[in-house]
């Protein structure tokens, strides 16, 4: 099955199954208010965690050194900032794994290796060639 289709259906199940559980617990209105605190917390940490990598990212560009990490990171928090927005527990957990830096790290890091790992797979070289004998044939 094709995994964005699998992801659209499965998290609204987890997310609704969630509410659930966690509302029958907790009851529906601090659900709701838990659910907006989170949302609220995590784009305002978010944000901080965003001026921390563009302040990073910055030195890096005056050291003249690309901000590879910063770039990959900012691009991180947004995501985690998107997560924190949508409403759900699942989500909301997800985002904040994202959001901070030790975690993120891992992540990237976890991310990074796998790709390294793809890349590595391939023990040929590609290139082109010219067949000198028969260009020596020619001449003759």
């Amino acid at each position: 099955m094709n995994t964005l289709l699998l992801l659209i259906i499965g998290i609204p199940i987890i997310e609704i199954y969630l509410f659930i559980k966690v509302g029958s617990q907790i009851g529906a209105f601090n659900t709701v208010f838990l659910i907006l605190i989170t949302a609220f917390l995590g784009v305002l940490y978010a944000r901080y965690e965003g001026f921390n990598t563009l302040k990073s990212g910055m030195s890096q560009i005056i050291k003249n050194e690309l901000p590879v990490y910063e770039i990959v990171s900012g691009a991180a928090l947004a995501f985690a900032a998107l997560l924190l927005i949508l409403p759900g527990f699942a989500t909301d957990f997800m985002g904040l794994l994202i959001i901070f830096p030790p975690t993120r790290k891992l992540i990237l890091k976890k991310i990074s290796n796998k790709q390294n790992q793809n890349n590595k797979k391939h023990d040929y070289i590609n290139g082109e060639y010219d067949d000198i004998d028969d260009e020596n044939d020619r001449k003759f």
